[in-house]
């Protein structure tokens, strides 16, 4: 293979796969001599960029990941030896070399390919992962496992620079100090995480990359020294006695990796196949726990990645010669929450935005330019971040923490502990809540509501549309309390109000059909529209589909009281009670678990009432697997026909016992009368 083939970037290709057509699975990529491995990685990335850019997907983590990957797999011998990869959003490379390259055309598509390591697609699946800093934990418990039963084998975890931040990942260095652990920690250093990497790690990984220089120099003198006549040998012993004593004033590794009980390799290339290699059999052979210490470039050979590895960590389906998203985004609610805040911001000095490493992601990148000091990103830890936050409550600010649902699942302790305790006025911005539908189990947003709403002190809310978000974020800078607002993945209905106005106008019905909207109240719910049939109690950005159903009732002459119920916590039993008394007909439809949310609420409700007939609509007690939004909720019977004619049925149910009770009761007073009659006689 020519220099100027390996060297290119990818840009407009046409994937041919000449080595990586041969490799199947990990025995085969053995087979290939070493030499080959740099044609085999250049056609992996070519792989990659072509069928993520139809699909979508973490592309620019997988393409800096590639000789790391197959490097692991040409000297370990998985599934004997384990590998563990931390996050698991960087596993495609891994997946492509166990046997699954067949399958990524149904990458991240419902009953498809997982983006992530998933156990029952594969044994060399060893640890279904999602959130970052869990590997260390993981393959330590692996590892001495091993050691228990007398299993030789080895055991890898792949964690990230930016990964490396969380807290548990030390928890688990901490705890590494057994010297005949067969445990090899890969360190992953692309210095990013999702945004770039901040903090004192990150810092401290700067330096360590800085003496990268001084490796290599070593690295040459070892090369070079010994092979001098005469003097080369006795020199280098001399130098290399030199070298150990003042190596911890040269390399500051040594001082944190090697005091956790780590002998310290690196750093070195980690998208040189023949150094990954070379490290690896040195780690592979030292029988202790070592960390491999890698720099790697995130979306290294595809130019457009390499600009701009923000944008291509998780992409939806491009065009791969010109880089451009197929489908660019319209407004999101992650954008508006960052727009209004920005502006309440201007208004209010004591309000300070903070996030785990999400900058991007939670729409918080123009406040950061416009306030560098009111904002912090405190790397992947969102448990510092929570208490972090009730620190600067106590003292007056107004912490608001943006986190995706997931996500601040991490926090659990801080939040009930060190805020919601003390009741301090911190504010949850919960993006992502509710079903995300491609990236899986590990990440839909679907716990929060219920475990929020069992904390005491807090406040639990969701916006039906744009408007009603930036009402939700005024009104909880004003809350005294704890507070969260959630809302979900990607773009939002405008104005809810305004199209049903327009509608009303539309149909040329009386105004007054339409109960006024009113401001954000402590919880108030809100009475969309009026009816005497059915009451559909809705929340967050089912609202929407509540107003849709009720559409659908219409033909069959069913008037449906649609109400926004807003508030999860406080819950307002008052209006909704009245509205299911009236109709004696009552669904909830809800973006979550149905068990302590929305649903649990309004069965509260109902079992101290009479003859109601009732429906909940969310999700069941299981993990929800990925798919695309629309096909999961079709599949779990959220889409508008699915609620509606399952409803149907219920209120028919009820009409033809009333039918049946009326005819029962009118035959009961004829033959009643016919026996007056009768007596008569």
């Amino acid at each position: 293979m020519s220099k100027k083939a390996k060297s290119r970037k990818i840009g407009v290709f046409h994937f041919m796969g000449e080595l990586l057509d041969k490799v199947n699975n990990p025995k085969e990529l053995k087979e290939l001599n070493i030499a080959e491995l740099p044609q085999l990685c250049s056609e992996i990335r070519e792989f990659l960029v072509d069928k993520v850019s139809k699909t979508g997907g973490h592309l620019a983590p997988n393409l800096g990941v590639v000789e790391l990957t197959v490097g692991l797999h040409y000297i370990f011998n998985s599934p004997d030896d384990k590998i563990i990869f931390d996050v698991g959003h960087q596993t495609y490379v891994h997946k492509i070399l166990t046997g699954r390259k067949d399958k990524f055309d149904t990458l991240r598509q419902l009953d498809g390919l997982s983006g992530f390591p998933k156990p029952y697609e594969s044994e060399h699946d060893v640890y279904n992962s999602g959130h970052s800093s869990t590997s260390i934990s993981a393959a330590i418990g692996i590892a001495t496992a091993n050691k228990l039963s007398g299993n030789p084998s080895y055991t890898i975890a792949v964690i990230g620079d930016g990964a490396l931040t969380g807290g548990l990942a030390f928890e688990g260095l901490n705890n590494s100090n057994s010297k005949d652990l067969n445990l090899i920690v890969v360190l992953n250093d692309n210095q990013m995480s999702i945004s770039q990497s901040v903090g004192g790690l990150s810092s401290y990984l700067n330096k360590i990359r800085s003496t990268a220089a001084y490796a290599n120099s070593k690295k040459d003198v070892k090369n070079v020294l010994p092979k001098i006549p005469l003097i080369g040998k006795p020199l280098f012993r001399l130098l290399n006695y030199i070298k150990n004593s003042i190596k911890h004033a040269i390399i500051p590794s040594s001082v944190m990796f090697e005091q956790f009980g780590f002998t310290y390799l690196g750093p070195i290339d980690g998208n040189d196949i023949d150094a990954v290699t070379d490290y690896l059999e040195r780690a592979k052979y030292l029988n202790k726990p070592v960390l491999v210490h890698m720099v790697t470039k995130k979306g290294k050979g595809y130019t457009f990645a390499e600009q701009n590895p923000n944008k291509f960590h998780g992409v939806s389906a491009f065009n791969k010669d010109t880089g451009e998203v197929l489908k660019p985004s319209s407004g999101s609610y992650s954008k508006k929450f960052g727009q209004v805040l920005k502006e309440e911001a201007a208004r209010n000095s004591k309000i300070v935005a903070i996030t785990a490493a999400m900058t991007d992601g939670v729409g918080l990148s123009e406040f950061r330019k416009i306030f560098k000091d009111r904002f912090y990103d405190v790397g992947i830890a969102e448990e510092h971040a929570v208490t972090f936050a009730s620190g600067l409550a106590i003292q007056g600010y107004i912490p608001v923490f943006a986190c995706y649902s997931t996500f601040l699942q991490r926090a659990y302790d801080q939040i009930i502990h060190d805020v919601a305790l003390q009741n301090l006025h911190v504010i949850f911005a919960i993006d992502r809540a509710g079903i995300v539908g491609n990236d899986g189990e590990t990440h839909q947003g679907l716990l929060d509501e219920s475990f929020l709403s069992s904390i005491p002190n807090m406040t639990v809310m969701a916006p039906k549309d744009a408007v009603e978000l930036e009402q939700m974020i005024k009104y909880a800078i004003k809350h005294n309390g704890p507070i969260a607002i959630r809302y979900p993945r990607g773009g939002y209905e405008e104005d809810i109000k305004k199209q049903l106005e327009e509608k009303i106008k539309e149909e040329k019905e009386e105004k007054d059909s339409t109960k006024e909207f009113t401001s954000i109240e402590q919880g108030k719910a809100e009475i969309l529209t009026e009816g005497k049939d059915l009451t559909i109690v809705a929340y967050g950005k089912m609202v929407s589909r509540a107003l849709e159903v009720a559409d659908l009732f219409k033909k069959d002459k069913i008037n449906a009281e649609v109400i926004n119920a807003r508030f999860l916590k406080p819950f307002d039993c008052a209006t909704i009670s009245s509205s299911i008394n009236k109709t004696k007909n009552v669904i909830t439809i809800e973006d979550a678990y149905t068990q302590g949310g929305l649903a649990s609420n309004v069965e509260s409700l109902i079992c101290k009432m009479n003859d109601v007939k009732s429906c909940f609509f969310g999700y069941p007690d299981e993990f929800i697997k990925h798919g695309n939004v629309d096909e999961i909720e079709k599949l779990y019977g959220l889409d508008k026909e699915s609620i509606y004619n399952k409803t149907l049925k219920i209120i028919k149910t009820r009409s033809k016992k009333k039918t049946n009770a009326k005819a029962k009761i009118n035959s009961e007073n004829k033959k009643d009368g016919s026996n007056k009659s009768i007596n008569k006689k």
